[in-house]
């Protein structure tokens, strides 16, 4: 497809305009100085031949015709009357070839002859003392073709208007096929939407930078159906998340208010509690995907770590190794966060103690939380980050986590520069690394 301001048609009209004008400026260069430049070749040439033969006849005359001199053949001696004395023998019988003659000081003179078989350039040199008296010896060279009327310009104009129009063609061909795969590419992009990104567009065996195009386009499909299916997923995940604790308020609200009971009452008030944090989580990482600032607060690492423990005391006792002196610099209420995820973790799933370690490597701070519950299988050690994902897949929907504290703590891990990982071993080792202050 040609549109009106497509690439291709841009750079042939760039092509033509450009070199056509460097075309055309040269041509008219040539066709005005080519002339001149061959006449003062011609009149040099003539000169020549004309100063030898007034020396030939400084003492004698010609017994017959005068030789051709330096491949000139059209000579002539002209006395002061108008009578010619001597003629080669192309020129035998014939008037002399011009009226020119020296005047004043000057010896030599210089004619341009046109005559029905063409034009000649004359020129003649004077000599009083010659063995003819007073003459003037003259060489006429005949002008070539190309000199004649418009010939050349007419050649040059239209040799350029061909090459003119070979470079637009190939302009044209060449930028179509340079293109060729570009097109084919944004035909296969047209054949793309929302509803199945499984297709890729085709990559050229070229190697070159439209080749890269298209792996780049390929790999930014790829990412972008695998955003598409995580959003999917995530809906999916959270509409069942959601769907647990409003389906147990709407059961006990409709009991009625006088049929409650203190059990009735708490349970209501769990699932109350259940949907505000799945809601919070949820806009937590909308937050987080949107890249919001993270802060500039400097503190200690240990420090947070050992108020949040004394805070929410949990299931299982927490031995803690800080080492003192371990400053980060970001969102204190964020890091807090991705903290009591992993220690809420690290309590769940333990069977009767939790480990907690601070300390600094190199320029980096590192938190370490373990427990010695069942471990996280090796296969399973990413997974645990995707969200909505739980170690025990039986798990009914009603207990337990939501599946978004491990993939909401690695990413807010990551809004501040670090990383967080499932470490090697028989025992669930959950480390954090953060830049150090």
């Amino acid at each position: 497809m040609v549109h009106g301001r497509s690439i291709r048609a841009r750079v042939t009209i760039a092509t033509v305009v450009a070199f056509g004008i460097l075309i055309l400026g040269g041509v008219t260069v040539i066709s005005v100085t080519y002339p001149v430049q061959a006449r003062s070749d011609l009149v040099d040439h003539a000169d020549e031949a004309s100063r030898r033969l007034t020396t030939m006849i400084d003492k004698r005359r010609f017994a017959g015709r005068i030789p051709a001199q330096d491949g000139i053949h059209l000579l002539q001696v002209v006395d002061m009357h108008g009578r010619v004395v001597a003629s080669s023998a192309d020129l035998a019988g014939q008037p002399p070839l011009t009226e020119a003659r020296p005047t004043g000081g000057d010896s030599r003179v210089s004619d341009r002859v046109c005559r029905p078989d063409g034009c000649m350039v004359v020129v003649g040199t004077s000599n009083r003392a010659t063995a003819y008296g007073s003459v003037v010896a003259y060489a006429a060279v005949r002008e070539p073709f190309l000199l004649r009327s418009s010939f050349l310009p007419a050649m040059l104009y239209g040799s350029a208007a061909v090459l003119i129009a070979l470079l637009g063609w190939a302009a044209w061909f060449g930028v179509g096929h340079v293109l060729a795969p570009v097109e084919r590419i944004r035909r296969g992009l047209e054949r793309i939407n929302a509803e199945d990104l499984s297709h890729r567009v085709e990559v050229p065996p070229s190697g070159d930078e439209v080749a890269g195009l298209a792996t780049t386009v390929n790999d930014t499909l790829g990412r972008l159906e695998n955003a598409v299916e995580r959003h999917r997923r995530f809906v999916s995940d959270a509409s069942h998340e959601l769907r647990s604790p409003i389906a147990g308020l709407l059961v006990r609200l409709e009991a009625g208010l006088e049929e409650r009971t203190e059990a009735d009452w708490r349970a209501a008030m769990d699932d109350a509690q259940r949907l505000s944090d799945i809601v919070g989580d949820l806009l937590l990482m909308a937050r987080l995907d949107a890249g919001v600032e993270i802060g500039t607060d400097r503190f200690e690492l240990g420090r947070m770590v050992t108020e949040e423990v004394e805070r929410r005391p949990g299931r299982l006792p927490v031995t803690l190794q800080l080492e003192p002196g371990v400053f980060v610099r970001g969102n204190r209420l964020r890091l807090a966060r991705l903290f009591t995820n992993l220690l809420s973790n690290a309590d769940r799933y333990g069977d009767s103690r939790v480990r907690v370690s601070v300390r600094a490597q190199g320029n980096q701070a590192v938190m370490e939380v373990a427990d010695d519950g069942p471990g996280i299988p090796q296969e399973m050690r990413e997974e645990v980050f995707e969200r909505f994902t739980r170690l025990d897949r039986t798990r009914s929907r009603d207990s337990g986590g939501s599946g978004l504290g491990l993939p909401i703590s690695r990413d807010i891990a990551r809004a501040h520069g670090g990383d967080l990982w499932v470490g090697e071993g028989p025992e669930t080792r959950l480390i954090l690394r953060l830049p150090r202050e």
